[in-house]
């Protein structure tokens, strides 16, 4: 045996357990070995009172002190110059080794010459039958891999004994071999010491052998080796110094030549490894991966010196150490035993989603077939029209060149954000590339199954129970506010409709996981894009989110819900800061797309009853175009049975969620009551208000939901035919509040209509269609007095080219003036160079547009007055009546558009780069992956308290 053991203690107060609990039991369970310490010294790094009064009263011959600031390496390095003994034990506060763990460990060393150090079996500090470290061993791109980690210990490794390395915890290592290796490497910060120690030691040419029969048991306090991951800032702790090591010794161990290359990937492979991160729904670990990067790179001295002192000792090979390398056989194994635990007895199994078996894809077809027969008409319609439709733009380029900050497609010289809106309709042009107006035809037939389908989802969340989810997707599919919107040709209503009850999927369980959080913050960010009167209402259950899971959660899953509003305000941001410095923040709640003052309720009580029951417009949802004359007053009581099963929902086992639910319905309607009748947008010189609508959608989502806890859970199970029967009753009643809007086509008082290819001539439209800076202005005469100009610049307006900065204006600004200057100048003959003044600001083309029908005397007098104006000027060609209006064509040079400054441009790239990160890193996180999915079997598929399972 060697002749003396000199155990080195070294203490630090840092342990999420107070370190004096930790210190107490090490220190007793070294007084209790079999084999005595020759020497012990307590490195007390840190002023610790308690800490050094017990390490006072302790049985070491001496206590050294050190800042509190100092790590493990160094504090062992403070000592190696006073060792006093053959053999040095490596040892921390929380490292309490067994009565044999000693005799054990130098009884190997003292029969093994070859051998530079010996390890313990290091199990868990209050439970020795589960292995925290026992080996440690290498990838051949020198990933660590821990041989044993985490496995209950059976035996089934007691066998081993030859490795690469060990942890540091427990090691007995001789001091020549000490000395002559070093010691352990300050610049690794803690990690992966052990392993980078048992490769020195092994190309010296010696070996590292286990002890299996010798255990110490760790806490795992981060003074030696890595701190348990219990908390946040533990696990980005470990991470950053685990990635600091991999790079470290990556630099150290590579040849020198090879070493630049290295240096030079590692920047790029931060990147690649925060994409992983983000697939991985890690984002935690992304600022450990920069920081470790940056480290690495900024310490060429550390590297040279870990360097010499690897090849000042060197005499094997690495191909020696080739055969203790982990093989990808055993990572895979290793990796393949925790992808098995897939959650153990007592752990929640979620059921089977049924969406075939239990009919959701019948529902679907259904809704289908339902909406082919209601609007056949648009199986053959290329482009819709009518409301707030219009065309898209004719390529995708131009799709996603509207949403980008700069010239807008828009007015004389418009400059500014895009609105979001804009990012839904180019994604869906995107979808049918080859003709983008069709993707909207294509979204009004399957708006329907769309709706079922995504009802359907939602009701998951709610009820296990076929039949109710059956009825939950029907209800949301016949929702007043979607078909009223589908009649009336409202884009972004239909659109925000569809999206709500998946963002109530993701949304329910964004705390659970990051693959929720990402989906949820994607869809938040679409939902607002097409309806923006419905962010306050979100933003107040956003912030009941976070209260609740700081109060009932102690803060966990806060991170991800924080995550959920950033793809929003990213999005929306530049909108946002422009609005605030126009003053105009009343502006943002305005519907995006075409302003169209179409109908709707009146902002009195009659019509709030109306909000009350779901229906946004004063013909009673189309029934006072069936029954002009007969007795509608039944109309609302058809909301009825539904209202009182959502209203009895906190009166059920699940009152939580029931409350919860009403709180979603309330806040939609309370939104609908505060926007009606509200003005903050304009077409030409009416006042258009916000759509209450979309608020009503927010709130039926949650009424239908909370009728579906009701059934699932105010009734015995025993009584599912009563459940059955109430049911049935509910779907009847919004069924029958739905025949209107299922045959306004059929009878002609649907708005949509086969819409114009462009809202121009076609003359324009031609010309236009390669070129999207060739510039129309249209001039419209008012029905009340006066004209109406605006710029178009392509060859149509389009629905994604439509901007709020123009529709929201409240005060003329020196753009406003300047076309108001050009249009007094056009119809009136008070100047003569105004044309030629048209072709410097690159217009093109003149437009005299009708007003709109029924033509009032004063725009029939404007009209003429306007006609007999532009005729007269030598340098407009008159081109001829057309079904938009007259057309005359700007014959003088006319320039290019003037492009935007330097300035506009290098601000569209930063918002257009982070955008694209934003977005991209959301939808990396939302994307599922295996291990999202495995962990999502671990909870329930219905939120909130279920008083029966297996449902």
């Amino acid at each position: 045996m060697p002749a003396r053991v000199h155990a080195i203690l070294v203490v630090r107060p840092d342990g999420r357990t107070p370190a004096a609990y930790h210190l107490r039991r090490t220190l007793a369970a070294l007084s209790e070995q079999s084999r005595p310490v020759d020497v012990l010294t307590i490195v007390l790094c840190g002023g610790d009172e308690i800490l050094s009064e017990v390490a006072g009263s302790s049985a070491a011959e001496s206590v050294v002190t050190a800042p509190g600031s100092t790590g493990y390496a160094e504090a062992l390095a403070l000592i190696t110059p006073r060792l006093d003994g053959d053999a040095v034990w490596l040892l921390a506060q929380d490292t309490a080794p067994e009565r044999e763990a000693l005799a054990r460990l130098a009884g190997t060393l003292e029969v093994s010459p070859s051998v530079a150090y010996v390890a313990p079996k290091l199990v868990r500090w209050d439970d020795r039958s589960e292995i925290v470290s026992m080996g440690v061993g290498m990838t051949q791109l020198g990933r660590t891999v821990g041989l044993a980690d985490g496995e209950l210990d059976q035996g089934q490794h007691d066998g081993r004994d030859d490795v690469l390395g060990a942890d540091v915890r427990g090691l007995v290592v001789r001091a020549d071999a000490w000395r002559d290796l070093g010691g352990l490497d300050r610049a690794l910060l803690g990690a992966d010491e052990g392993l980078d120690l048992g490769v020195r030691a092994r190309l010296a040419g010696a070996r590292v052998t286990l002890v299996p029969s010798a255990l110490v048991a760790t806490a795992a306090d981060g003074v030696a080796g890595l701190p348990s991951p219990l908390t946040a800032a533990r696990r980005r702790r470990a991470a950053f110094a685990s990635r600091v090591a991999q790079l470290h010794r990556r630099l150290v161990y590579a040849p020198a030549a090879a070493v630049p290359f290295h240096w030079l990937a590692i920047l790029p492979l931060a990147l690649w490894r925060t994409v992983l991160d983000l697939v991985r729904k890690e984002p935690g670990l992304i600022l450990p991966e920069w920081g470790a990067a940056v480290v690495a790179m900024v310490r060429p001295v550390a590297v040279a010196r870990s360097r010499r002192r690897l090849s000042a000792g060197r005499k094997a090979s690495w191909s020696q150490l080739a055969p203790l390398r982990a093989s990808r056989t055993e990572l895979r194994e290793r990796l393949g035993d925790q992808l098995d635990d897939d959650g153990g007895a007592g752990q929640h199994r979620r059921s089977d989603l049924r969406f075939f078996a239990g009919g959701g894809a019948w529902l679907v077809l259904a809704a289908l077939v339902v909406s082919a027969v209601s609007f056949t008409a648009l199986l053959a319609w290329p482009v819709l029209g009518g409301g707030a439709l219009q065309p898209l733009s004719s390529t995708v380029g131009q799709l996603w060149a509207d949403t980008a900050f700069g010239q807008r497609a828009l007015g004389l010289d418009v400059v500014g954000p895009a609105d979001p809106f804009a990012f839904v309709v180019a994604l869906l042009g995107s979808l049918s590339f080859w003709d983008p107006s069709r993707g909207l035809v294509v979204l009004w037939i399957l708006a329907l199954p769309l709706a079922a389908l995504g009802g359907w989802f939602a009701a998951t969340r709610v009820t296990d129970r076929s039949l109710l989810r059956l009825c939950g997707g029907a209800l949301w599919a016949l929702a007043p506010t979607l078909l009223i919107a589908l009649t009336q040709g409202r884009p972004a209503a239909v659109i925000a409709h569809l999206l709500l009850p998946w963002l109530f999927v993701a949304a329910t369980v964004a705390h659970r996981s990051w693959a929720g959080a990402g989906a949820t913050s994607l869809l938040l960010a679409a939902v607002i894009a097409t309806a923006p009167s419905l962010a306050p209402a979100l933003t107040v259950l956003w912030l009941a989110s976070i209260v609740l899971a700081l109060v009932l959660r102690a803060g966990r899953g806060l991170a991800r819900l924080v995550w959920t509003v950033v793809p929003t305000l990213v999005i929306a941001g530049p909108l946002i800061w422009s609005a605030i410095r126009r003053g105009e923040l009343w502006g943002l709640l305005a519907d995006p797309g075409v302003p169209w003052a179409g109908p709707q309720v009146a902002p009195d009580a009659a019509g709030r009853a109306l909000l009350a029951a779901g229906i946004p417009t004063s013909d009673l949802a189309g029934w006072m175009t069936i029954l002009p004359d007969g007795p509608t007053w039944w109309v609302p009581l058809l909301v009825a049975p539904l209202a009182l099963l959502a209203l009895a929902a906190p009166l059920t086992q699940r009152w939580a969620v029931g409350v919860a639910l009403l709180v979603v319905t309330a806040l939609g309607v309370a939104t609908a009551f505060a926007v009606v009748g509200i003005w903050v947008s304009f077409e030409q010189s009416l006042p258009v208000a916000i759509w209450p609508g979309a608020a009503l959608s927010l709130g039926w989502l949650g009424a239908v939901c909370a009728a579906l806890v009701t059934l699932d859970a105010g009734l015995a199970p025993r009584l599912a035919l009563a459940r059955g029967l109430a049911a049935t009753v509910v779907l009847a009643a919004v069924a029958l509040l739905a025949v209107p809007a299922l045959t306004a086509m059929a009878r002609g008082t649907s708005t949509v209509a086969n819409g114009p290819e462009s809202t121009l001539p076609a003359y324009v439209a031609a010309e236009g269609r390669d070129d999207p800076d060739v510039g129309t202005i249209v001039l419209t005469p008012q029905n009340a007095s006066g004209i109406s100009v605006r710029v178009v610049w392509g060859g149509s307006e389009t629905l994604g080219g439509q901007t709020t900065l123009l529709s929201t204006r409240t005060e003329s600004s020196a753009d406003d003036s300047a076309l108001a200057e050009l249009a007094a100048d056009l119809v009136t003959s008070s100047s003569e160079e105004i044309v030629a003044a048209l072709g410097e600001q690159g217009v093109a083309f003149v437009l005299l547009a009708p007003a709109s029908a029924p033509e009032s005397d004063a725009a029939r007098t404007m009209r003429l007055s306007a006609s007999t104006a532009l005729d007269q000027r030598d340098n407009l060609d008159a081109v001829g009546e057309t079904t938009k209006g007259s057309l005359w064509r700007v014959t003088t040079d006319v320039s290019e558009r003037p492009q935007p400054s330097s300035s506009v441009r290098t601000t569209a790239g930063l918002i257009a780069a982070v955008q694209l990160a934003v977005v991209a890193a959301a939808l990396l996180l939302a994307l599922p992956t295996a291990a999202s999915r495995r962990e999502a079997r671990r909870t329930p598929r219905v939120v909130g308290p279920h008083w029966e399972e297996g449902r």
